[in-house]
């Protein structure tokens, strides 16, 4: 496994812990899951915004190579 594999990894394992701290606990004690829940959201969200934003930067340029 590669170096850059793991935050990739990382998002969907938080989000799964979140959730599981969520349901597992009662009360009060869920709000402790929760900044797991939202790290993997933002992290999950932040990969899919850089690589829209790379895919972007590819067609951009390959568009100005054929111009």
């Amino acid at each position: 496994m590669r170096r850059r594999d793991l935050p990739a990894l990382a998002s969907p394992l938080l989000i799964l812990l979140g959730l599981q701290g969520v349901l597992l606990r009662h009360g009060s004690d869920r709000l402790q899951a929760v900044p797991a829940l939202l790290i993997g959201v933002a992290l999950l969200l932040q990969s899919a915004w850089s690589w829209r934003r790379r895919r972007r930067a590819l067609l951009l340029a390959l568009r100005d190579r054929d111009q």
